[in-house]
């Protein structure tokens, strides 16, 4: 089986198990009690959050442990937004659904006015729309810096340039492109990683927001995380997202170049062998490991069958939409019709090395899964 929907999740690496396994066993303490059990537990916690603001290019203070990226995301909007006296909020209306579906909580229960900012057909946002939708009342613009479902990414140095000089705060959903990108340089004021997009565990992400920005918390209780973010802490899961972020940037550089190139031959492949196929998001400004396509005419859930017949794995777009066989937002948003949207299927590389000739033979097996659907 080739697995190729590193998007919705990833295998946890050896070196994250072994790195967070003490802290499963032997330094299990709880980094709340005042005895030495409890203290080695927060030492390792200590060390573990000054590993993942180094890496975001924030302080140690800044950051507060959630339990994935779906919290760290509804911890920046709502409680960057309740923080504040401000009642305007900008969004974009390809969002993972944590920030969408946060942004409509805070517009029915806080009469907060939410403005989507507009997408081209390619799911790219211009600073000159994100200026034009900050008003004087903004409390926050919350965007993702590349999309999960089609790989678009933004230019959020040059949008945090605009949110900047507005005294405007910018979250950046980080979820997908850590570990691919660079982000110790975007300028945002908030970002959100989590850790099973990068080879740690499911359950653990976290939320950078810098000190000086007010920030309500969702969880009340004891007072953890420094009073954003109430529960007993997860150690274990701190340590293996900051050894996960770590080596991830480590490898960042040589990774993406190899997985991009790989992905690049794979959609050239695809488009050549496939008439109906047209690729989705940004053709250069992307991720290097996502490759999104629809195929005009047939079921994309069809493909995705016969893909994995012929022992592929891939997927129809956003994993987090539990249930719904409704066409995409992203690609709607993006001008897709919805029947065609209905065709989509993404598949998202890891880091794993494949074979020279895994894009050619991968392009084949795409042409003879749309063919076998479609009857041709």
């Amino acid at each position: 089986m080739l697995y190729l929907d590193h998007a919705a999740t990833s295998p946890v690496r050896p070196e994250v198990l072994e790195a967070m396994l003490p802290f499963l066993t032997g330094v299990f303490g709880n980094p709340s009690s005042h005895h030495t059990v409890g203290e080695a537990a927060a030492g390792a916690l200590d060390d573990a959050r000054r590993r993942v603001a180094r890496v975001l290019g924030m302080r140690p203070g800044d950051v507060v442990f959630t339990g994935g990226g779906t919290e760290a995301n509804n911890l920046a909007v709502k409680g960057i937004v309740l923080g504040s006296r401000r009642r305007h909020l900008v969004v974009s209306p390809i969002e993972h659904e944590s920030i969408l579906e946060s942004a409509d909580y805070l517009r029915r229960l806080h009469g907060v006015e939410v403005t989507p900012l507009a997408v081209d057909t390619a799911g790219r946002i211009t600073p000159d729309a994100v200026a034009a939708a900050i008003r004087p009342d903004t409390a926050l613009v919350a965007l993702g810096h590349a999309n999960n479902e089609i790989g678009t990414v933004q230019d959020i140095a040059a949008i945090s340039a605009v949110t900047t000089g507005a005294a405007v705060p910018l979250h950046v959903d980080a979820v997908q492109s850590a570990g691919w990108l660079p982000l110790d340089g975007l300028g945002a004021d908030a970002i959100a990683v989590a850790g099973h997009k990068l080879g740690a565990p499911k359950g653990i992400g976290a939320l950078a927001v810098r000190g000086r920005i007010p920030l309500e918390p969702l969880l009340h209780g004891g007072g953890q995380e420094r009073g954003r973010r109430s529960g007993t802490e997860n150690v274990a899961g701190a340590v293996a997202l900051a050894t996960a972020l770590e080596l991830a940037a480590a490898e960042r550089a040589d990774v993406a170049a190899r997985v991009g190139a790989l992905t690049r031959d794979f959609i050239a492949g695809v488009l050549d062998a496939v008439p109906q196929a047209a690729l989705t998001g940004d053709p250069a400004h992307r991720l290097p490991g996502t490759a999104s396509f629809t195929f005009a005419g047939v079921s994309g859930e069809a493909v995705l069958l016969e893909l994995e017949r012929r022992g592929v794995v891939s997927s129809s777009g956003s994993a987090c939409a539990a249930g719904s066989d409704e066409p995409s937002h992203v690609l709607l948003a993006c001008a897709v019709p919805p029947e065609t949207a209905q065709s989509s299927v993404r598949f998202t590389f890891g880091r794993e090395r494949l074979p020279d000739d895994a894009a050619v033979r991968l392009a084949a097996l795409v042409a003879e899964s749309v063919r076998a659907v479609s009857g041709l």
